[in-house]
């Protein structure tokens, strides 16, 4: 059965803690057999009471004080084994739930942008903090509650046909039916609530979605409409939790009647086997006992099955991010990169997506070290793909990207990443500290360091008037600075980060003239001496670059400097007659070019 595969597999998580988790089940088996004992030394108790007419008072006094000091040991026992496994549960559980959530964030910070691209944060916050949790309650609930259940079911149940074969037999029948009829239902539940999970999830992602693009709700007056659809999927959640609700509470039915129909058949057998001879009174209670103690712990057991059916898609889920692969797998035995002087080749390099068309086809072109070049082109020729094959977020399908010689893929990717700067269209600021937005490409660089970087990226002045200076929280994405501060903080992180090779992937294009004109200053002091990649569409960005090479589905069709390629009259100088015939410098150029 799924739900026993996936058991399992939770169970496996606890392999770091197996010597725990050993200890607890031996604890649990003693537990599991002093529990036994109890209903055996109460029969025995009533059947030295019964024979009490056959014996003297003293003897009669001996065995029962021995038999209930027997039982105070036994009882003693039992509560010193459940404090050592509650003790031990509670702080495996939260171990191991911490562990769980931590391998899940690292694992997926580390998956490619291409998962990322198909799923909604929210989605996956939920499915975090909702697996990790059912996790928890699960380690939690067997080790702590449930584990001596199943002992006794599969172990010490057997033992009371030694007792009296048909008392016992009686009592594993019933409990065989009852266990029979949970199993039908919980097949009959284990797709349905599996899809009620799926509609909680596009309940987190959808909520996510609404409360991150929040400004855009307000300003279209979608406030009606989002609630409308977030009522929609609540619905189904609904129409499909009642029926499994359903089939539970009629689980609680026959569990109840499980106890009473149990209760019942022993004593009306009992009764039968004590007139003739073959039960003592004292067995009959034992077994009266039996059947209170397995039908309170069925009880329990249920109402652990049901949550298992319940948080079982959830868990599941978590499995199924756990288990996604990254298109990038780092090769065994691959070598951090050496120091890098920033010479970038790509090599007949070719790329498309996963059964998608091709986006590159043999593209070929070496970077000098300190060089600056240029990628234009109309949106979807290529630039950006070439970009993310350069910081490895995929891999060729054809060809190799080498820096300083050495293929990307015999490279570990935490060295190559290292090395390379990016500076996005979208800053991309953390809600914390300017500070800590500035240190998260070096974390060891010093105030000095700092704030050497924000003055040439012009960005130290503005920071000292911030309430708190370099303390001032910049808010969700970076929400309580304009477009030219973030962008500024962004060059100051890569300036502090001080890689030899640098991406600017349309830096400036969201930024009016005014606050293009002084990132423009700051991405100048950023690039002094590096490998530079410009990737951009407003194209007197470029006018500097080294080369300029023009891309037009997925092949380099022109290549360059600026004025050159203006005289040629090709592709490029018809992107620039379209784009920037308003601008003078660029008139001038067309001009002289013709």
């Amino acid at each position: 059965m799924q739900l026993v595969r996936l058991y399992g597999r939770v169970l496996g998580l606890l392999k770091p803690d197996k010597w725990v988790a050993i200890g607890m089940t031996v604890a649990n088996v003693a537990m599991a057999g002093l529990v036994f004992l109890e209903p055996v030394l109460f029969g025995r108790v009533v059947d030295v009471l019964t024979r009490a007419v056959y014996m003297t008072r003293e003897a009669v006094w001996n065995e029962a004080l021995a038999l209930l000091a027997l039982w105070a040991a036994v009882g003693l026992s039992g509560i010193g084994a459940n404090v050592a496994v509650s003790l031990l549960a509670d702080r495996m559980a939260h171990r191991n739930r911490l562990a769980a959530m931590a391998r899940y964030f690292q694992h997926v910070l580390s998956l490619p942008l291409s998962f990322h691209g198909d799923i909604q944060s929210g989605r996956l916050m939920k499915v975090m903090l909702t697996g990790t949790d059912n996790l928890f309650s699960m380690w939690l609930s067997f080790f702590r509650d449930h584990m001596s259940t199943f002992i006794a079911a599969l172990i010490l149940m057997p033992l009371t046909l030694a007792m009296n074969w048909r008392l016992g037999l009686l009592l594993v029948v019933l409990v065989v039916v009852f266990a029979t009829l949970i199993t039908l239902i919980i097949q009959k539940t284990e797709n349905a609530q599996a899809q009620v999970e799926r509609f909680q999830t596009q309940l987190a992602g959808n909520a996510q979605d609404a409360l991150s693009n929040v400004v855009v709700v307000q300003s279209f007056t979608r406030l009606n409409s989002e609630a409308r659809m977030f009522g929609d999927i609540v619905r189904q959640v609904l129409d499909h939790q009642f029926p499994v609700l359903n089939w539970w509470a009629l689980v609680s039915v026959l569990t109840r009647a499980a106890s009473t129909i149990t209760t019942i058949s022993i004593f009306m057998l009992g009764t039968v086997l004590h007139l003739d001879g073959k039960a003592s009174v004292g067995e009959i209670v034992s077994f009266m006992g039996f059947a209170n103690l397995v039908i309170g712990k069925l009880e329990a057991a249920v109402a652990f099955v049901s949550r298992l059916v319940f948080q079982a898609p959830a868990i599941q889920q978590f499995f199924e991010v756990m288990d996604a692969e990254t298109s990038v797998p780092e090769k065994p035995g691959a070598v951090p990169l050496p120091a890098v002087q920033g010479e970038v080749a790509f090599e007949n390099v070719s790329f498309a997506y996963p059964g998608g068309p091709r986006i590159l086809a043999d593209v070929s072109f070496r970077a000098a070290p300190g060089r600056t070049l240029a990628l234009v082109g109309q949106t979807g020729a290529g630039k950006s793909t070439a970009m993310a094959l350069l910081q490895r977020l995929w891999d060729p399908v054809g060809g190799r990207v080498t820096i300083d010689g050495h293929d990307l893929r015999d490279i570990t990717i935490e060295s190559l990443r290292q090395n390379i700067g990016v500076v996005f269209q979208e800053s991309m600021l953390f809600n914390r500290t300017i500070r800590d937005n500035l240190l998260v490409g070096r974390p060891g660089a010093t105030q000095d360091e700092i704030e050497r970087a924000c003055r040439m990226a012009e960005a130290h002045d503005f920071i000292t008037r911030q309430p708190r200076g370099y303390d001032t929280m910049v808010g969700e994405r970076g929400a309580s600075l304009s477009g030219g501060q973030r962008q500024r903080l962004a060059i100051a992180r890569a300036l502090l980060k001080d890689p030899p090779i640098l991406i600017l992937d349309e830096a400036t294009s969201a930024l009016d003239a005014a606050t293009e004109a002084r990132v423009q200053k700051a991405l100048k002091a950023l690039m002094a001496g590096r490998t530079t990649f410009i990737i951009a569409h407003r194209l007197s960005t470029v006018r500097d670059a080294d080369e300029i090479m023009v891309f037009d589905a997925g092949h380099i069709v022109e290549r360059g400097t600026f004025d050159a390629l203006v005289r040629q009259g090709g592709r490029f100088a018809e992107l620039v007659r379209t784009q920037l015939t308003s601008t003078e410098p660029m008139n001038e150029a067309v001009k002289a070019a013709e």
